[in-house]
């Protein structure tokens, strides 16, 4: 165990925003928690799964809804705590600790706010590797875990309990329960026990997170360029730079939905990426090659100071570095693809893993 102060969640709230690859709300609104949470409470205590009891009882806590909303619809963090107890009082069981259900934006965060509130540790493990848009998009899912019973809360005061029949209609009514709350709920959920969370989990998220930032503002510290410490820690590839030129963006049936579009500069002169987006970058192609598609990451970054960008972040005129990252080998299954390849996103391209596509140079079919 050890214990998270401001710098390192200052450090993860960047690390947070990368792997969220443009999604999983602004990490700034939890950050701003965590950190008052942390000024009341005192520091956070981070366990790895290995510390966790194999029969202990872990939930995750978060945020559902679209990144647009958030922006306006700030949360109070009173809401997740009812949402956790809720949950807790209806397993009968007390709760061990608390884990993000993905490693992206805002939901990295809102844990860490809640475990400080609760006095509970927060483990170092999530259910993605990054951010997806839907609930059922978790290794917890390929492996067969349970969203349910999960419970929803909203700033009102309203309290959903859902049972459902399996991770997919968990997925649906509580998106439409979503919408109706204003867009933007907060969330217990995918309760375990420590041993199904140590197989299926993805280990030390926090911790890459945390690397991540940390790299980034050293970069800038000592004049070196942002870009190439992110690459080399993430094992990622750049994909693109240039201008960004036109964002698409509406917010429909509880996700930030769009695409943009990014003028090459230097050596990509003359050429135009499209990335497409459901709360996450999920994909990203010139006119005749695709360069990168879910699962795999995307991620946009100012080219300037290689902080990550996200969608409802994009502005005309930004200057931004693209970059792929290989995901976990767990979503290269067919299961996992399934879930959360181009096809579930109705996208008309195969998917192919980053680093193939790099070294061919795909041509778009």
């Amino acid at each position: 165990m050890r214990l998270l102060g401001k710098q390192e969640i200052e450090d993860i709230a960047v690390g947070a925003a990368l792997l969220g690859t443009g999604g999983g709300g602004d990490p700034y609104v939890g950050k701003l928690m965590a950190l008052q949470a942390i000024e009341e409470f005192g520091p956070i205590p981070l366990l790895s799964v290995d510390e966790v009891p194999e029969d202990a009882l872990v939930v995750s806590s978060g945020m559902m809804g679209a990144p647009t909303v958030l922006v306006e619809k700030i949360p109070s963090g009173h809401e997740a705590k009812v949402a956790f107890q809720t949950l807790e009082k209806y397993l009968g069981k007390k709760v061990f600790a608390t884990f993000p259900i993905e490693a992206g934006g805002v939901n990295s965060m809102l844990p860490l706010a809640l475990a400080a509130q609760l006095g509970l540790p927060v483990v170092d493990v999530d259910g993605m590797g990054r951010a997806f848009p839907e609930l059922q998009m978790v290794t917890f899912y390929l492996d067969g875990i349970s969203a349910t019973p999960m419970v929803i809360a909203d700033e009102k005061g309203n309290v959903t309990l859902l049972n459902t029949i399996d991770n997919l209609w968990a997925e649906r009514i509580a998106r439409s329960a979503t919408v109706q709350k204003g867009g933007s709920v907060m969330f217990a959920i995918y309760p375990m026990a420590g041993k199904n969370l140590k197989e299926s989990g993805i280990h030390d998220i926090l911790r890459l997170e945390e690397e991540i930032g940390r790299s980034i503002r050293l970069a800038k510290e000592n004049n070196r360029d942002p870009i190439d410490e992110i690459l080399q820690l993430t094992n990622g590839f750049e994909l693109f730079r240039g201008k960004v030129v036109d964002v698409n963006r509406k917010t429909e049936t509880g996700f930030a939905r769009g695409t943009a579009k990014i003028e090459g500069l230097e050596k990509y002169k003359g050429e135009t990426l499209e990335l497409r987006f459901q709360n996450e970058h999920l994909l990203a192609k010139t006119e005749d090659r695709l360069l990168c598609v879910t699962p795999d990451l995307i991620a946009v970054l100012d080219s300037e100071t290689g902080l990550p960008i996200t969608t409802e972040g994009l502005r005309y005129g930004a200057r931004t570095v693209v970059i792929g990252i290989p995901c976990h080998p767990k979503w290269r299954t067919p299961k996992g693809i399934e879930t959360c390849g181009p096809a579930y996103f109705g996208y008309d391209v195969e998917y192919t893993p980053v680093e193939e596509l790099v070294k061919k140079g795909a041509t778009m079919k």
